[in-house]
C-alpha cells in the first residue's frame, strides 16, 4: 500500500484513519464535501468532492492504489432517498471509479447494524446473517452497500468491510456530546432492565483496524471478500458505562427507568407523527433506538484477530481517561 485515499476524510472515522496513516508515512488523500482545518495540519492532500459525482471520484482516484470508503449518511431518521443516494448510489460510484482507475484495494466502513434484527446478540461472529427487518434507513442502506462491496471482490479489486460498533473518543461530533448534553439536563432514562451488554470501539482502534485491513488486502491476504466486527474486545454494561462516564464528569447518574415495551411504543408513535407532519428533525425516541438501548449486542472479534492481527491499541480505561479530559475542555 503506497497511496491511500479516504472518502469522508473530514469525518470522525475518516479523519482518524488519515491521521494514523499519515503518522505511518503513507501518502494520503482526503476526499470530502468540506475542507477540514484539522487535516490541513498534516502532510496530505484534501479534495472537496461529493461521492455522488462519479467523474470527480475518477479524477481523485487516479494514481491511488487503496481506497477506504468511510463517507456515509448516518443517523436513525431521515428520508430513504437521501440514504439511498449517499450510502448506496455513492458506494456504486466509488466501486465504478475504483474499477476505472485501477484501484487495487477497497476497505469499506460498515456497521454491525447490518445484522441487527431486533433480537439480543451475544458474542456472535460474522456468520450471523444480514437482518431481514430493518428499523432505520441507515442500517438497511449500509447492508445493501456492504453486500455490493463484498460482491465486487475479485482479482482486480480486493475488497473487505470493517464493522466497528459504537465508535467513541475525542472529537466525536455526535454520540458523546449528545449523551452528555441529555445527561446534564436529566433527560435520560434506562430502557429495559439496564443489564444489557454492548460493544464499544475507541476511535484509534477503529482507525487501526482499517489500516490493518488495507495492509492485508495489499498483501493479497485473508481479508478479501470478508466483513469484520471490531470493538474493544469485551462488552460493557451499557448503563453502568454511561454512569461511570457521568461520574467522572460530575453529572448525576441515570436512575430512572422506562420499560422496553413502553419505549418501543413511544418510538413507534413518534415515528408515525413525525412522518405524518413531515418533520425532518430526529424524534426523541424511535423503535431502533429503543432496541439499541435495551438489547444486548456484542460480537466476537476472533476473525479480525486471526486474519488481520487486530488487537485494540487503546484500552477501555485509557480511552475513558482521554474522553473525559476532552469533554472537560468542551465545557459540555
Amino acid at each position: 500500500m503506497k497511496t491511500i485515499l479516504v472518502t469522508g476524510g473530514a469525518g470522525f472515522v475518516g479523519g482518524a484513519i488519515l491521521r494514523m496513516a499519515d503518522e505511518r508515512g503513507f501518502e494520503c488523500v482526503s476526499l470530502s464535501r468540506r475542507f477540514s482545518p484539522d487535516l490541513a495540519k498534516l502532510s496530505l492532500r484534501q479534495i472537496q468532492a461529493d461521492i455522488g459525482d462519479r467523474q470527480a471520484l475518477i479524477a481523485a482516484f487516479t494514481g491511488v492504489d487503496t481506497v477506504v470508503h468511510a463517507a456515509a449518511i448516518a443517523g436513525v431518521w431521515g428520508a430513504w432517498r437521501d440514504y439511498q443516494k449517499s450510502n448506496i448510489d455513492g458506494t456504486a460510484n466509488v466501486l465504478a471509479a475504483c474499477r476505472q482507475c485501477g484501484v487495487k484495494n477497497l476497505v469499506y466502513t460498515s456497521t454491525p447494524s447490518v445484522v441487527f434484527d431486533r433480537d439480543d446478540i451475544r458474542g456472535a461472529d460474522e456468520s450471523l446473517p444480514y437482518a431481514r427487518h430493518f428499523l432505520c434507513h441507515y442500517a438497511k442502506s449500509k447492508a445493501i452497500a456492504e453486500k455490493m462491496v463484498l460482491a465486487a471482490n475479485d482479482k482486480h479489486l480486493r475488497t473487505c468491510a470493517i464493522r466497528p460498533h459504537l465508535v467513541w473518543g475525542p472529537g466525536d461530533p455526535h454520540l458523546l456530546p449528545r449523551l452528555v448534553e441529555r445527561g446534564r439536563r436529566g433527560k435520560l432514562k434506562i430502557v429495559g432492565d439496564g443489564e444489557n451488554l454492548v460493544d464499544i470501539s475507541y476511535i484509534d482502534n477503529v482507525a487501526y483496524a482499517h489500516l490493518l485491513a488495507a495492509d492485508n488486502l495489499a498483501a493479497d491476504g485473508a481479508a478479501t471478500g470478508k466483513a469484520y466486527f471490531i470493538s474493544q474486545g469485551e462488552p460493557v454494561a451499557l448503563w453502568s458505562w454511561v454512569n461511570e462516564l457521568f461520574s467522572r464528569l460530575g453529572i448525576a447518574p441515570v436512575r430512572a427507568k422506562i420499560p422496553f415495551a413502553a419505549a418501543y411504543g413511544l418510538g413507534a408513535t413518534l415515528e408515525s407523527l413525525y412522518t405524518l407532519f413531515r418533520k425532518t428533525s430526529e424524534p426523541p425516541m424511535t423503535r431502533f433506538v429503543a432496541e439499541q438501548l435495551a438489547k444486548s449486542h456484542y460480537f466476537s472479534i476472533d476473525r479480525a484477530r486471526r486474519d488481520l492481527g487486530y488487537q485494540p491499541l487503546v484500552t477501555h480505561e485509557e480511552g475513558l481517561r482521554r474522553v473525559v479530559a476532552w469533554l472537560k475542555t468542551k465545557a459540555l
